[in-house]
């Protein structure tokens, strides 16, 4: 190489070197992507297995895409979100933000990830309003909140309008609202029908906006360097599923809301789960499972009741056939603690024939269709899911092809023909909300066994 070419290549060094590092560099230089969000179970929260929730898997997954390390931090107030992430004091917010024009003009939003509706809450049993006219009570929103833009917003059609504004978080006057401390609030429409299992008497009463989009906010400015990343990102996340995946994780299975059936679960946990809670708890601890997991297995075969029989007759506690217990070394199906044992070390068999590859929450919501339908139609569902080029690794789009199997120009297809697809459908997505009820219950020290850890579901890495 000549003496020229060295000196321009030097000269581009000096220059580089002169300029400031982008943002993006900064964060890999530092190893650190500085995340400001919210406390709440459709954000970021510390569950028993470490910290969860939907923006915080999301960031994760996007701090794993840059090679740094992610670092979640909370305000004391919502509405210290947007100023700080306008001030550059983080890398962006990610807190379940909704865009409107108002913050368009303090910070710059990404791609959108998800929609939402911000809807009127009231408890049942109060007389629900039509309008916002009709309100006849203490209406309380989040401070900073997108909701608080639309009631100002809304207060020129209805001049007789008025809330107070609270430093509150969602959750928070969602349980106002059910204890009946005030009468309404307004709330997106994800976080309610989250909410809604845990306090069945909320009620959507209407919506006060049309659907509106969730994204991520930076700070404004010249600088494009990280909000070009996420550009990258999520188009990634997009086109290879993990997005989807990542709604049907948290959303997925809380479309139909049950309030009979919900209300019923939570008495039975205050009066059936004591009596055999212990048994769970021994069971799971030799699989290495939540005994969470397999108390809400138990609820959906049983509703913990050891002397349940089906027409087919499958028995006991966990529901299992003649066959199925012999194999387990089960000798009394009608015992609630060998039920329960049986129920453990069959899911276990099922759990050890899915795959190594695929990762959690998959892992366990395909072995627990398997344990409802038998594992050979499981695999069926899953060919059918690959003929018709889903991914047949993942439950979003396993549970769409399982009612296949009932239908003849597909069970003809399939290796072991015929089965009620839909069943195994909905015995993994009750499970799932059984299961995130006793999560919620046993965090919030409601009912305070010694619970042993769950390996921590996993999402999908890119």
């Amino acid at each position: 190489m000549g003496r020229y070419a060295l000196l321009c290549i030097a000269c581009l060094l000096v220059t580089s070197c002169g300029e400031p590092p982008s943002i993006l560099e900064q964060v890999q230089e530092q190893n650190e992507l500085i995340v400001i969000s919210r406390n709440g179970p459709t954000t970021y929260y510390e569950g028993a297995n470490g910290p969860t929730g939907f923006e915080y898997e999301l960031t994760r997954l996007f701090a794993d895409f840059l090679g740094v390390e992610l670092r979640i931090v909370v305000p004391p107030n919502f509405n210290d979100i947007l100023p700080l992430t306008a001030l550059g004091d983080v890398h962006l917010a990610a807190a379940g933000l909704t865009i409107t024009e108002k913050r368009k003009e303090k910070v710059r939003f990404g791609p959108v990830y998800h929609k939402i509706t911000p809807q009127l809450v009231y408890r049942s049993g109060s007389k629900r309003p039509k309008t916002l006219a009709d309100l006849d009570g203490i209406l309380e929103v989040v401070a900073g909140s997108s909701h608080e833009e639309h009631l100002i917003s809304l207060q020129q059609d209805y001049p007789d309008l008025v809330w107070s504004a609270k430093d509150n978080s969602n959750e928070e006057l969602l349980e106002y609202v059910w204890e009946q401390l005030i009468e309404y609030t307004v709330a997106d429409s994800n976080e309610l029908a989250v909410n809604r299992r845990f306090y069945p008497e909320l009620k959507p009463a209407f919506d006060i906006s049309t659907e509106e989009p969730l994204a991520w906010a930076f700070p404004r400015g010249e600088d494009n360097s990280l909000f070009n990343a996420a550009v990258v990102f999520f188009n990634k996340i997009r086109k290879n599923g993990t997005l989807v995946q990542l709604i049907e994780r948290y959303y997925g299975h809380i479309g139909d809301f049950d309030y009979v059936g919900t209300r019923r679960y939570q008495a039975d946990v205050e009066s059936r789960l004591p009596l055999y809670r212990e048994m769970f708890i021994k069971a799971a601890g030799e699989i290495n499972m939540d005994w969470r997991l397999l108390a809400a297995i138990g609820y959906q075969e049983s509703h913990w009741d050891p002397d349940a029989i089906s027409p087919t007759g499958v028995r006991g506690m966990m529901m299992l056939t003649l066959d199925a217990a012999k194999d387990m070394g089960i000798e009394n199906r009608l015992d609630p603690a060998q039920s329960i044992r049986g129920g453990a070390r069959y899911l276990s068999t099922m759990l050890d024939k899915i795959p190594d590859r695929i990762m959690e929450p998959d892992r366990t919501w395909l072995a627990l269709a398997a344990y409802n339908i038998g594992f050979g139609h499981l695999e069926d569902a899953r060919i059918l899911t690959q003929k018709n080029k889903g991914d047949f690794d993942k439950w979003v789009d396993v549970k769409k092809h399982l009612p296949l199997l009932s239908q003849k120009k597909w069970f003809r297809q399939t290796r072991y023909g015929y089965a009620r697809g839909r069943y195994p459908v909905r015995f993994v997505e009750n499970i799932r909300t059984y299961y995130d009820i006793l999560v919620w219950l046993t965090e919030k020290d409601i009912i305070i066994p010694e619970t042993p850890k769950l390996p921590q579901f996993e999402s999908q890495a890119l």
